[in-house]
């Protein structure tokens, strides 16, 4: 978000709607809410993860439930949602195969697409406290 004008709390379950691509039959996307202070240090607020297999498809709706919270972003803070395929290591890594992950032995790599049209709104749902 831009730098907030007044603070905002956010208390309850966080979702990601996401439209994706992927060359990989087998991927993981994560997201992350963070609070990004004044001074530019960023803190993780809430995080999740979505693994699973993917159609070969032009796009494909995924819902990412993260970690509920209770937080006030403060007045001159940003929120920031970073969209990754990777968390590692607080998730362990996805070699992308769909085989077994923990004896995968070749993990291939993934181009990931996130897109954000009219069309196709990947977004953040907050729930924002009224002040």
């Amino acid at each position: 978000t831009a730098v907030l004008q007044h603070d905002v709390e956010v208390t309850g379950p966080v979702e990601a709607v996401l439209y994706v691509h992927t060359t990989a039959p087998h991927t993981d996307f994560t997201v992350k809410l963070v609070d990004v202070h004044p001074d530019g240090k960023a803190y993780n607020v809430s995080d999740g993860i979505l693994r699973r297999s993917y159609p070969p498809a032009p796009a494909t709706e995924v819902k990412i439930r993260l970690w509920p919270t209770s937080m006030v972003f403060r007045r001159g803070h940003a929120m920031r949602i970073e969209v990754s395929s990777s968390n590692f290591p607080r998730y362990d890594r996805n070699p992308n195969t769909g085989g077994d992950i923990p004896t995968e032995l070749h993990p291939v790599a993934a181009t990931q697409t996130i897109f954000h049209s009219a069309a196709r709104p990947s977004r953040i749902i907050l729930p924002i406290v009224p002040r």
